[in-house]
């Protein structure tokens, strides 16, 4: 598999799924040396494991790894980053579906449901932690100079990213509406460029003992692919076949997130409808659809397996004690999304995710022209593309 990365037949954009799949693969075994050995108890492993094993692309591992090999680099060189920076991602999602409330991660009951919330912190903090000794053992494999460039270009990315993410609970939290598309960019640049985009192109460039003068431009690069990734992802996340997205459809007007088309939403429609959105996003997000709809949902992910009988226990406990009025309903949610129909803000968001993926794709053919031409360029050429036709 390892030289099937290094050395398989030229890719193109309709072969970038096979690319990512042997990155993955190449991950996968990595986190599995590292991890899937280990002598932590209490089911602490399987817990670790649990989101990487569902699937995803990798898409992370997958930049790094392209990167360093398509500068000359070697597999081993990147292959502790890129599995640190999956694992950074995976704690990301389970602290972000506990802090979103989130009941579904790829197919499946998330972390928290199925095991509580104490038990899905500790895990995510535990992710967190372990990730650090793959960034020490670079010394082994690269030398001193850039194990500590890329130690400490993660700890910028981790920096960045809880940033965002404090910016964006900020906003959710004081019931902030008076926002631009400037504001949601420079939050989704924190929240997401950093770690899933410019970090790994950075960290590959860094193990293929690239100097610092190839950090800018790759920055840049990873900016504009991140916001139009994001923005298209906000897109999905309202349309979407679940199956395909694995995360539950709708989830960010039930959440109340500041999309980009909810923020033009209250930028553009009438008065009355903007104090209408308001009014309903500043609602709860529903815990049941009543006692009797919420128990034969616990019952029947525990019969499938998906859920454990002491965490139906929990979820039950939990959501019963919930006394708030007033929550969001179904028809409230359909009214927001004929709203950004209506007044074009689905239209926008495309039109500017379109605009990013242009400019992603006009600076790698023009500003990484230090890249030389190689099935792994081509595999960051086909993201691009892939990306633009997302934002279709």
């Amino acid at each position: 598999m390892s030289s099937a990365v290094r050395g398989s037949s030229s890719p193109t954009t309709d072969l970038l799924d096979d690319y990512l799949a042997l990155c993955k693969e190449a991950c996968d075994g990595e986190i599995d040396r590292l991890y899937g050995d280990g002598d932590q108890t209490g089911g602490l492993r399987d817990l670790i494991l649990d989101y990487p094993r569902r699937g995803g692309k990798a898409l992370r591992p997958a930049l790094g790894i392209a990167m360093c090999l398509g500068l000359g680099g070697h597999l081993d060189a990147i292959l502790p980053t890129a599995a640190t920076l999956e694992l950074y991602h995976n704690a990301f999602l389970i602290h972000d579906d506990i802090e979103d409330e989130s009941w579904w991660r790829r197919g499946k009951p998330t972390l928290h449901i199925d095991h509580g919330i104490p038990v899905a912190v500790n895990v995510g903090d535990a992710m967190l932690s372990l990730s650090l000794q793959p960034l020490l053992d670079n010394v082994e494999r690269i030398g001193l100079g850039p194990a500590l460039r890329i130690l400490r270009a993660v700890s910028h990315m981790t920096r960045r990213t809880v940033e965002g993410q404090a910016i964006e609970l900020d906003w959710v939290r004081s019931n902030t509406w008076t926002l631009t598309d400037a504001d949601y960019l420079t939050m989704v640049e924190l929240k997401t460029s950093w770690y899933s985009f410019i970090t790994p192109l950075q960290v590959g460039a860094i193990a293929a003992g690239e100097g610092p003068d190839r950090r800018a431009p790759l920055e840049t690069f990873g900016r504009h692919l991140g916001a139009a990734f994001q923005i298209t992802d906000d897109l999905l996340n309202l349309r979407a076949d679940p199956d395909e997205y694995g995360k539950e459809i709708g989830g960010d007007l039930w959440e109340g997130k500041r999309t980009l088309m909810l923020l033009h939403v209250m930028r553009c429609a009438e008065p009355a409808e903007r104090e209408r959105a308001a009014y309903i996003l500043a609602k709860r997000r529903p815990t049941t659809n009543g006692e009797a709809g919420l128990v034969e949902l616990l019952d029947t992910l525990t019969r499938r397996g998906e859920l454990s009988a002491s965490g139906r226990a929990s979820v039950h406990s939990f959501l019963m004690s919930q006394h708030v009025s007033d929550p969001k309903t179904m028809d409230d949610i359909r009214w927001l999304y004929q709203l950004m129909c209506d007044v074009g803000s689905i239209a926008h968001a495309r039109k500017v995710a379109g605009h990013h993926a242009r400019e992603a794709a006009a600076i790698l053919a023009a500003d990484l022209d230090w890249l030389p031409p190689s099935h792994h360029r081509d595999a960051l050429a086909g993201l691009v593309d892939y990306v633009h036709g997302r934002t279709r």
